[in-house]
Parts: structure tokens; C-alpha cells; sequence
């Protein structure tokens, strides 16, 4: 008689087959439950705290599951897909893991018939190319160039946002600030890149109206010697640099021995001689501000100060490169490097300001910048917040419109278009693959039934509604009004979507359903620590010396 032979360890925990599969799609589920009432207008909002006493307020998606704790791994890759969605398009966070949940809980019954998911991915695989292909039949271009145009989709896109109640003052920041940062690189080829060149500062206090684009840069700075530098210069010489103004100190513990008292003035002199130099070769190239990132002596500041020069010293790499777009400066690594060239005379403005109790330093009315910041104003820390994460979503909507101009109806009407579309073709699906085929399109219903739901509508008696009117009319514009629950026109509505965020959200929820299901065996070992206390009642006790200690145990829990 043979017996089992037990290749993992015995502490292992192991589910395999149908229970991993339904394991999964239970943690999928809990996942888009948990977000499903932040969708639409009429959505509400979700406070949450953390250890240290830090509240979120917010109905974005993507900010609530990245504030939620999870231990299941499909929870956790439910998650990052909603991180995924937020990095390529910026929007449909929210949509995205609810039409994952509802592909996942359609699965199921079939599961239960014992059909196999591979069969069910293949289903789902021709469902996904055909949603494609009807989402490109719905969509049309839009000129980039028509403001009004412009203003009215970022403003559909981000009318769910807890900063819809200030008008079109959000959309029209996140607007300026893409085409500021805009950058035509020829051959109808764009670069738009927001997360380096559009920085958003917040500072407490004023009013929402307050919020504008500057074109320019801000950063929280004062100049080195304050009262002895100017605060304020129009049309300034900009030089910015990547090098210490200092002593330069020895590479590694330098010793020096020295014997008489004479080598230790000229090694001073030496060190103030090399200063001295370096301010020199600044000055002949007569800059009115010098930026470095690093370091800057007192006897630095002294020959710039001497010379009227306004100097600001540890400024972080990022602000740097803001501020040589915005001007049109080179960033220089050693002061003997300087070229004429490498200042910048772009900008038409630079002032110190004392906002509250710290000062910012405001490089603006710039000639061409391709950078800029977003200075929001508001009542709390919590407003601000939520304001940044709602403006990060509009410039997101605005980017994506720049870089690909066309757009497809909102409010769910795109959603039961691909429905419909799915329902009619599956009949030319062959074999059990028509079934999950067939899901797809009641899954995507998910969509229109939730902006009903939220808004207290009728949701069968509307949904009924709306199947009809696709039925009519297939590939029509009509979808759910987010505001009063009604089924409306959405193109009389003026509700549009970017086609790039759409296309995204129907794309990473099938091919994430699809995943999830492939999976059918799940197996969690033991963690470091378990294995380090292990030893314990073998070994006696349980010892750290240096190289092994367990970082993670380090850290307070």
C-alpha cells in the first residue's frame, strides 16, 4: 500500500478547485460592494480613519480602496486594478471594479453546472472583443480647440465629484493646466505630462473661488537672507543649479595635521578662495536668482548678496525641473559649466509672498511655460484634499481628450449599448461558450442599474425602460440621468465620456474577471515571523542577533 506523500509543509493553509474559485469571486464581490453606492452623481461618501486618528472623506474610488486594509489576494488584486485604471486614464476607478465584481458573480452559476473556466474565459475573451468593437462604432471626434466643448465633457466626467457644486471651476483649472503642460513634439504626436509639470499646491484658508492656474511655478521657499535680498524682480535672470555653494567638504573622515598656527588661516583661506571663485564665475553671467538644490554657505549668500542677487537654497528635484520648463532655464551641475544659454529669461515675475505664516516664492507671468502649479485654496485640510483628488481626475479627463479627441455617451448608455450588442450576436456563438458570452452583456447592465439605484429610482421599472429604448433604436445615445434617476438622451443631456477611459474600464474588467478565474488553487505558507518562532520550542529560545533580524518585526505594528 502506498502512502500520500506530503510535499508542502504541515502548517500550510491550501484551497484548490471550486472552493478557491468561489473563495474569490466572494472577496471580488465584497470588494464592489463596498464602492458601489460612490458611483454617479448622486453618490455618497465614504469617511475613513486611520490608526493615527487621520480621517478621508471621499467618494473616489480609487482613494477608498487604497485607504482599505485587505488580507485575501483577489481582494488585493481588485484593488490594484482600480490603481492600474488610475494610472492610464485617471478616471473610472469606481465603474472598473464594479463591472469586475458583477463579471465574477455571473461566473458563478456557471461553476455550478461544472462548466470549466476555461470555457467560461473563452467566452468572455470574444465578449471583450465585440464590446471593443461596439464602443468604436459609438464613438465620434471632438475639436480639442472649442473650449465650451471641452469644459462641458471634463465637467460630465467629474459631475460626480464632491466638487461638482463649484460650477465649471474645476474643469476649467484642470483644462488651463493640461494645456499648459502640453508639449507638441510634431507629426500630430503630443506629450502631456501632469504628474511632473502640473504640481498642486494647497494651502489652507481663503476660498474655493481663490483656486487658480498660475502660469508659472510656486514652491513653499524663503531667499537665503531675508531683508537683504530682494523679494520681488520683474523680468528676472534665472540660473538654477545642481551643486553645492559651499565648503567643499573631504569625500570620506579627512584627518589634516597640521604644525603651525599659519597652515590653518591658509587652509581657510583656501576653502573661502574656493567660494569666492564660484561666485565669481556666477556672477559674470549676471543672474537676479540663483536656485540650487543643494547647499549654500553664509559667505555664499554674503558675494550674492553683495552682488543684489537672490539666492534659495535646498529645493527639491522636482521643483527644479518645474521651474527650467517654465522659464526656460538649464539646470547646471558645476558653476564652471555656466553658458549664457543656460539662464533663463522666460519669466516675468518673481516674488516672495507671506501667505498665513510661511512664505512662498511665486516664479510667474512666464512667456511660454510648459509647467505649471495649481494653487487650491479652501476652508479645511480635508476639503483640500478631496479638491486635489477631484481636480487630479479632471486633468486626467482632460489629458486623455488632448491626446485621443473622442468621446462616447455617458450616464450608462454605453454600457447597455454593448448589452444589447452582446445579446443580439450571441446567437452566432456556438456551443456552452455562448452563455458566458451571453453574461457579459447582463453583467455590463450593472452600470445603468447602479446610477438608478443611487438616485432612488425605480431600478426595474427604469432599466426596463432603458432595455427598450436600445431595443428601438441599437446604438443609441440614451442612458440613466445621474441626477434624478430618469431615462434620458444623452447626447441632449451633454453627458460624454472619453473614449480612452471607457475602452480602459471594459478592458481591465473582463481581462480581470478572466484572471481570477484561471486561478484554482490558492496556497498561503506561513510568514517570516512564523517561521522565526518556529524554532523556538526546538531551539530553545528564540535569538536575533544582526543578520537575522526580521525587518518586518522591526517595525511597530
Amino acid at each position: 500500500m502506498q502512502l500520500p506523500v506530503t510535499v508542502l509543509n504541515a502548517s500550510t493553509k491550501r484551497e484548490t478547485g471550486k472552493k478557491a474559485q468561489f473563495a474569490n469571486i466572494a472577496a471580488a464581490k465584497a470588494v464592489a460592494d463596498i464602492i458601489r453606492t460612490t458611483l454617479g452623481p448622486r453618490s455618497m461618501l465614504k469617511m475613513l480613519l486611520d490608526p493615527n486618528g487621520g480621517i478621508v472623506l471621499t467618494n473616489d474610488g480609487h482613494a477608498i480602496l487604497r485607504e482599505i486594509d485587505v488580507s485575501h489576494p483577489a481582494a488585493k488584486s481588485m484593488i490594484q486594478l482600480s490603481r492600474t485604471q488610475d494610472e492610464e486614464v485617471g478616471d473610472g476607478t469606481t465603474s472598473v471594479i464594479i463591472l469586475a465584481g458583477e463579471m465574477l458573480q455571473m461566473a458563478e452559476p456557471f461553476l455550478e453546472k461544472n462548466i470549466h473556466p476555461t470555457v467560461i474565459v473563452r467566452g468572455f475573451a470574444r465578449a471583450l472583443e465585440d464590446s471593443v468593437k461596439i464602443i468604436d462604432k459609438l464613438a465620434f471626434p471632438i475639436d480639442t480647440d472649442d473650449r465650451k466643448q471641452m469644459l462641458n465633457v471634463v465637467n460630465s466626467c467629474i459631475g460626480t465629484k464632491f466638487t461638482h457644486r463649484f460650477g465649471t471651476l474645476m474643469a476649467e483649472l484642470a483644462l488651463d493646466a493640461v494645456r499648459t503642460v502640453t508639449v507638441d513634439l510634431g507629426g500630430g504626436a503630443k506629450e502631456i505630462d501632469i504628474k511632473n509639470y502640473a504640481k498642486v499646491e494647497k494651502i489652507p484658508g481663503g476660498t474655493i473661488e481663490d483656486c487658480r492656474v498660475l502660469k508659472g511655478v510656486m514652491f513653499n521657499k524663503d531667499v537665503v537672507v531675508p531683508g537683504r535680498m530682494r523679494r520681488r524682480i520683474v523680468n528676472p535672470r534665472i540660473l538654477l543649479l545642481d551643486c553645492p555653494l559651499e565648503y567643499k567638504k573631504g569625500e570620506n573622515q579627512t584627518n589634516v595635521e597640521l604644525t603651525k598656527e599659519e597652515d590653518w588661516a591658509a587652509l581657510l583661506k583656501q576653502e573661502e578662495e574656493q567660494i569666492a571663485r564660484q561666485c565669481e564665475q556666477i556672477l559674470a553671467f549676471k543672474p537676479d536668482v540663483v536656485i540650487t538644490e543643494k547647499g549654500l554657505s553664509d559667505l555664499a549668500a554674503h558675494y550674492l548678496t553683495k552682488a543684489g542677487v537672490s539666492a534659495i537654497r535646498r529645493l527639491r528635484k522636482t521643483d527644479n525641473n518645474r521651474i527650467a520648463r517654465a522659464c526656460g532655464a538649464t539646470i547646471v551641475n558645476r558653476t564652471d559649466e555656466i553658458r549664457d544659454s543656460d539662464v533663463g529669461t522666460g519669466a516675468g515675475l518673481f516674488e516672495v509672498v507671506k501667505i498665513g505664516d510661511e512664505f512662498f516664492t511665486f516664479i510667474v507671468d512666464c512667456k511660454a511655460p510648459k509647467a505649471c502649479t495649481v494653487l487650491l485654496r479652501g476652508a479645511t485640510k480635508d476639503i483640500l484634499n478631496e479638491v486635489e483628488r477631484n481636480l487630479t481626475d479632471a486633468m486626467g479627463v482632460a489629458r486623455n481628450i488632448c491626446l485621443d479627441p473622442r468621446l462616447v455617451p455617458g450616464g450608462g448608455a454605453c454600457e447597455m449599448a454593448i448589452s444589447h450588442g452582446l445579446a443580439e450576436r450571441s446567437a452566432s456563438v456556438e456551443g456552452v461558450e455562448q452563455w458566458p458570452y451571453k453574461a457579459v452583456g447582463v453583467a455590463m447592465e450593472v452600470i445603468p442599474r447602479t446610477l438608478a439605484q443611487n438616485c432612488g429610482a425605480n431600478v426595474i421599472r427604469t432599466l426596463t425602460k432603458l432595455r427598450a429604448k436600445h431595443a428601438e433604436t441599437p446604438g443609441c445615445s440614451w442612458g440613466i440621468d445621474g441626477e434624478t434617476g430618469e431615462v434620458k438622451d444623452m447626447k441632449e443631456l451633454g453627458v460624454w465620456e472619453p473614449y480612452q477611459v471607457k475602452a480602459q474600464t471594459v478592458k481591465t474588467a473582463i481581462e480581470s474577471a478572466q484572471m481570477l478565474l484561471r486561478i484554482d488553487d490558492i496556497v498561503s505558507g506561513l510568514s517570516k515571523k512564523d517561521r522565526g518562532g518556529a524554532a523556538g520550542p526546538r531551539g530553545g529560545a528564540d535569538v536575533e542577533d544582526h543578520d537575522n533580524v526580521d525587518s518586518e518585526r522591526m517595525l511597530a505594528e
